[in-house]
């Protein structure tokens, strides 16, 4: 089945950085077309409190801060399609993306799909997350101040936001399934340095255990098959990220299939665009999403405006 209309711009992906080119196109005039296949805000929606994203210094729920985004995108007249994305090509007109029950047309697209965290898929990690576990220390290290925590990784995210989270927790485990680390050996050397952080080699996390929220996570040495519980309050899993990519078939990806982009967020297809943590970027944060978006639907009105034969001057 084909829809005949042609939108100005597609935004395939209904998280921070989705729905903020949708405020942005749709408020400059442009017919917009967002597609999310789950729920709207992304991992903003499994953050349980926010504290860090401008104009709300009393903090925010992820899911209070979802539901804003999404009115305020809906009140400049985007339409919102629930359809899973299975491809996008590109057409005379600019490209066609094709959900699981409909075709749509636009002159631009703006690929905002952002990334899955790793799980390490271990009894507990899905009963306590946003309950003590969590995947993001820039987030939510103020919850755990002075408070004893495990970090389950051991490459230079593990490490990097382990210097982070030593600046409230009291204290620190780095659990790592090898004897040594993947990350860069300045990051290694500060955090050796560091007097809150421990390493707990050669080991990994079994299960996480608690009540209404973490208590404790049980580890075993794959070297001796001694098992132990340490007890904990919170447990950060920084095995890596994913980006949702899996239904592109341009070559636009680094190492990792981010999608890489120029500082006007364009890829090299002319006309497609990408925002976000699908984006190859170092930064993963919800105010950093929300920028890529807006410059994301900027250049891409420029470029709608030139196929219109309405070009800036």
């Amino acid at each position: 089945m084909s829809n005949e209309q042609i939108y100005d711009l597609i935004i395939i992906g209904g998280g921070p950085a989705g729905m903020s080119a949708g405020i942005y196109s749709a408020r400059a005039g442009y017919k917009t077309l967002l597609v999310e296949k789950m729920t709207f805000g992304g991992q903003m929606v499994i953050t349980s409190f926010i504290d860090n994203y401008p104009g709300f210094p009393e903090g925010i729920s992820g899911f209070e801060l979802q539901e804003r985004m999404y009115n305020q995108m809906k009140k400049y007249g985007v339409e919102v399609k629930n359809e899973d994305v299975k491809e996008i090509n590109q057409n005379k007109d600019g490209f066609t993306v094709t959900t699981s029950s409909e075709s749509y047309q636009s002159h631009a697209a703006i690929i905002a799909t952002g990334a899955k965290h790793r799980n390490i898929n271990i009894p507990g990690e899905k009963e306590f997350s946003a309950k003590g576990v969590s995947y993001c220390g820039t987030c939510d290290a103020p919850f755990f101040r002075n408070k004893d925590v495990a970090i389950i990784g051991g490459g230079d995210t593990a490490l990097s936001e382990s210097l982070f989270i030593a600046k409230f927790a009291k204290s620190i485990k780095i659990i790592h399934r090898r004897d040594r680390f993947r990350a860069v050996q300045s990051l290694v050397d500060m955090a050796i340095e560091n007097p809150k952080i421990e390493f707990v080699y050669d080991s990994i996390a079994t299960s996480i255990v608690g009540d209404q929220s973490v208590k404790g996570i049980n580890i075993k040495n794959v070297k001796t098959n001694e098992e132990m519980e340490l007890k904990t309050a919170g447990v950060f899993v920084f095995i890596g990220l994913d980006p949702n990519t899996d239904f592109i078939n341009f070559s636009i990806f680094d190492d990792e299939k981010h999608i890489i982009t120029d500082l006007k967020m364009e890829t090299t297809i002319p006309g497609l665009f990408a925002a976000g943590d699908v984006r190859s970027n170092t930064f993963r944060q919800i105010i950093c999403a929300s920028s890529d978006g807006a410059k994301a639907a900027h250049y891409a009105g420029e470029l709608i405006d030139d196929k219109k034969g309405k070009a800036y001057k």
